[in-house]
């Protein structure tokens, strides 16, 4: 829209400060950021809060004299004929109420606009690396590994439309211990598929995969020294394919076995040692992370010579920086909750910032399968795959039951409820919405004009409120990119598939007075517009019949 309405907002709560003589109690480091309403208005301000505290007055008392303030402020703005009315309510708030005219203007926005409705510039270009799965090649992808590329790939689509020009990378564990554990599991399926009885240790991977790896093995005749690398790239392929299925696709997939083999983690370390971030002590090379906030020094060589995991990690990221990127994004499972801070610090050892490396931890899903726990273990292969939920319930309510909790929070994953095609099923709920718009527009055989509808006829309660809803769009995503997870994105898309229902089972689009058909036309349109945006950017199909 012309008018930049939190802008507006802020400059005028920035002069109200200064009316009211409020400006120095407020702290230089702290914005004044408008958010989404609670309950009150339709845009909201804390300020009178924080300010209470340095006060020591009431917030409400506070919120009423920046309010009084702001009142008077309003007349000069550029956005005067927008706001309809501000208040101090609640425990404190300054909350804002938008005309209806303001709304107006967004939906013949979003008419125009289609699918770029709420694409903005706010990354301005800063190249960001998401990195994520980075699974070991050990064998099919859990739901866990589902559960972080879903999350991991809205997050890049989410940020590459708000103006970030977001990469995917899948970091590749190609050596070491595991994938020497692979070999070994494969051989000794090997040897019990000759005749040999095998007493199989418990740290070796124990699923049907590694029998099928272990025959095309014996057919192929392969030495006992191609069993890790010939056993991994299998299951690699298996991998990738099942992501590509998943709709998961990576811009690049980088080799810790190249990266080694390049010389570049031994010149990272001779970086570091350089700067002095690295000393010797009991035979082993250790990182001074301890200088960087980190709560002990940590080993990068050991005595042995042999490189801790540390060692290529940080060789890794200092390759995402001299590669252009300015934010590094990690997402990681649960266990490796106590890693974070050893990274940090090895990223601002690098010269990094701190806050240009952010991981995102997210949590295990759970599996119900009628009503009942789906048991898990890795090792013994006795877990549910990717493959087996895509195969039970589809891309879709796979990918949008992924996202439905936040990623730091567990997730509950029924079976059942993903395979319905009711109301009940949250993703068929919306495509539901999406389709029935396409319908009714299809009906009317018409196209709404965005320069010519008679939008002030949308006055009922369902029509604002679903104009309100689209215009949230927007915010939304913000709040995915601050929180760095696009979890929001599904419980609003939900909400505003809600509200189209509301509006549509109580009022008639398709009547006899033209021009209100075309105005609720053109809101039902946007309504399409902004479901359809959503959709893609979570990777869920937008279905047009249902």
């Amino acid at each position: 829209m012309k008018i930049d309405i939190q802008h507006e907002l802020r400059q005028i709560l920035t002069l109200a400060m200064a009316d009211a003589g409020l400006s120095a109690s407020w702290p230089a480091e702290a914005p004044l950021e408008f958010s989404l309403a609670s309950g009150f208005g339709d845009i909201a301000n804390n300020s009178a809060l924080r300010l209470a505290s340095l006060l020591k007055k009431p917030p409400l008392e506070v919120a009423r004299t920046l309010v009084a303030a702001m009142q008077q402020r309003i007349p000069e703005s550029a956005a005067r004929e927008y706001i309809k009315e501000i208040k101090a309510e609640g425990a404190g708030f300054i909350n804002v109420y938008l005309s209806e005219g303001y709304f107006y203007e967004l939906l013949r926005e979003i008419l125009v606009k289609g699918g770029d409705c709420a694409r903005s510039d706010l990354g301005k270009g800063k190249r960001v690396l998401v990195e994520f799965v980075s699974a070991n090649p050990t064998g099919p992808l859990s739901v866990a590994h589902a559960r972080q590329a879903v999350v991991g790939d809205a997050l890049a689509n989410i940020l590459g439309y708000l103006g970030f020009r977001a990469d995917k990378e899948y970091y590749l564990n190609d050596e070491g211990n595991q994938i020497n554990i692979l070999g070994g599991s494969v051989q000794l399926r090997l040897r019990e598929l000759n005749g040999e009885k095998i007493d199989f240790p418990e740290n070796y991977y124990q699923g049907e995969y590694i029998v099928d790896i272990a025959r095309e093995i014996k057919a192929k005749q392969l030495t006992v020294e191609d069993f890790p690398a010939y056993s991994g790239q299998v299951i690699l392929d298996v991998i990738k394919q099942e992501l590509k299925d998943f709709g998961v696709t990576f811009d690049t997939w980088f080799s810790q076995k190249e990266l080694r083999t390049s010389g570049k983690i031994q010149e990272t370390l001779d970086s570091l040692k350089q700067q002095k971030h690295l000393y010797e002590e009991d035979g082993a090379l250790w990182f001074k992370s301890t200088a960087f906030g980190d709560d002990k020094d940590r080993v990068v060589i050991k005595s042995d010579g042999a490189y801790t995991y540390l060692a290529p990690d940080i060789a890794y990221h200092r390759e995402k920086f001299k590669r252009g990127y300015e934010w590094l994004i990690n997402l990681w499972g649960p266990d490796h909750h106590g890693y974070i801070n050893r990274l940090k610090a090895a990223v601002m050892a690098l010269g990094g910032n701190a806050d240009s490396l952010s991981v995102i931890i997210v949590q295990l899903a759970t599996i119900f399968r009628d009503g009942k726990l789906v048991e898990m273990s890795t090792r013994k292969g006795q877990y549910i795959t990717l493959r087996e939920v895509l195969d039970e319930v589809g891309i879709d309510a796979s990918r949008f039951f992924f996202l439905m909790r936040k990623t730091n929070s567990h997730l509950n994953f029924d079976l059942e409820t993903a395979k319905k095609q009711t109301p009940e099923n949250p993703v068929y709920y919306i495509q539901y919405a999406h389709a029935r718009i396409c319908s009714i527009v299809r009906q009317s055989q018409t196209k709404p004009d965005a320069a010519t509808l008679a939008v002030h006829l949308l006055k009922e309660k369902e029509e604002l409120a679903l104009l309100k809803k689209l215009w949230q769009f927007s915010y939304i995503l913000k709040i995915c990119y601050l929180t760095a997870d696009p979890y929001m994105l599904t419980v609003y898309l939900q909400e505003a598939a809600e509200s189209f229902h509301k509006f549509y089972d109580k009022h008639k689009v398709l009547g006899t007075d033209i021009q209100l058909t075309q105005a609720r036309l053109g809101l039902i349109s946007a309504a399409r517009i902004v479901l359809a945006q959503g959709l893609k950017l979570i990777g869920v199909s937008q279905p047009e019949q249902m």
